[in-house]
């Protein structure tokens, strides 16, 4: 049987099974299932101005990388995905293409060092205003959008590093109803565990360097996205700046992602037994108390099928921390 590797006649089947076709077309000369690494900085023209299917510079487009982006887009049931060569190239990318002095942006105040780094040393110098706010607290949400208006809110779920959880759904529903975008920093969680988009968020980034990489030999970011206007206006600046990764690195992410799904069960399977033993064992014998128990999936705003794995790393944070 052959299966396709368009995106959309696979909408219906697994993530696993997006992950391993979607984007992944056979070589139309030898037949090899394995997408090629396109080391080419330039492509042949049929011609003044004849691409062959688009292709004329390697900043601009590269058969590589697109098939990751394909194979992304595919897995996170988006319509479109554009890879950068770090998480930070892509949030920089994403802010900057749609974002002008005087804008606003809603912080977490539990966000990755780098995000804050950028967000508070670069955009702030140019003229972005930034506020923070416990991002977990959807009533401290809707007062900080009563009293200013955004551009966007930044969440991070969980967080880095302290694995917060925010509730996207009702996160997007109150920005939206002051005219705000959700970003969601989905890195963390990952698309085997969590899908931004399907819970309202407007645009979702990752750090491909962490799961989606996974095998600790590449670094990269992403933004996946429905929105046509964002995309284009991203797309326009990646070119014009040149934050595109390596042919090399696109086909690390792409077997990276390749193997996201089993890697992730794995993990979540230790996490769970780990943060089991320390509830019943370690918290009780060795500190005396444990303080930390297992919620339901409802309480911290997960889908109770696709999400409890990311529960168990929390809670096996947080039983450290006890």
């Amino acid at each position: 049987m052959t299966i396709s590797t368009n995106a959309a006649a696979l909408v219906n089947t697994t993530l696993a099974t997006r992950a391993i076709h979607a984007g992944q077309e056979p070589d139309p000369t030898t037949g090899a299932v394995v997408t090629p690494i396109y080391m080419t900085s330039t492509f042949k023209q049929d011609g003044v101005g004849g691409l062959r299917n688009g292709y004329d510079y390697s900043r601009s487009v590269n058969p590589t990388r697109n098939s990751f982006d394909a194979q992304l887009a595919a897995v996170e049931g988006a319509k479109y995905a554009l890879s950068f060569s770090s998480g930070l190239a892509a949030i920089d990318v994403l802010l900057r293409a749609t974002l002008k002095p005087d804008d606003n942006i809603l912080l977490g105040n539990d966000v990755y060092g780098g995000t804050y780094r950028l967000l508070a040393k670069v955009f702030v110098p140019w003229g972005i205003g930034l506020d923070v706010v416990d991002i977990t607290d959807t009533a401290a949400v809707a007062a900080a959008l009563e009293a200013k208006q955004y551009r966007y809110i930044w969440v991070e779920t969980p967080s880095n590093p302290l694995l917060n959880i925010t509730d996207i759904a009702a996160t997007a529903d109150v920005a939206h109803r002051h005219g705000t975008k959700v970003v969601v920093d989905n890195t963390f969680a990952s698309p085997v565990l969590q899908h931004p988009l399907d819970d309202g968020a407007d645009a979702v980034v990752y750090s491909t360097t962490k799961y989606i990489g996974g095998h600790s030999d590449v670094v990269g970011g992403a933004i996946v996205l429905n929105d046509e206007e964002t995309r284009d206006a991203v797309a326009f600046l990646q070119n014009a700046a040149g934050a595109v990764p390596s042919p090399f690195d696109s086909w690390l992410d792409i077997r990276g992602l390749k193997t996201l799904a089993v890697r992730v069960q794995r993990h979540s399977e230790n996490a769970l037994k780990i943060a089991q033993w320390l509830e019943t064992v370690f918290c009780q014998v060795v500190i005396g108390q444990c303080g930390v128990s297992f919620p339901s999936e409802k309480a911290v705003g997960f889908s109770p099928v696709r999400n409890w794995p990311v529960i168990a790393r929390v809670l096996l944070f947080h039983c450290i921390r006890a």
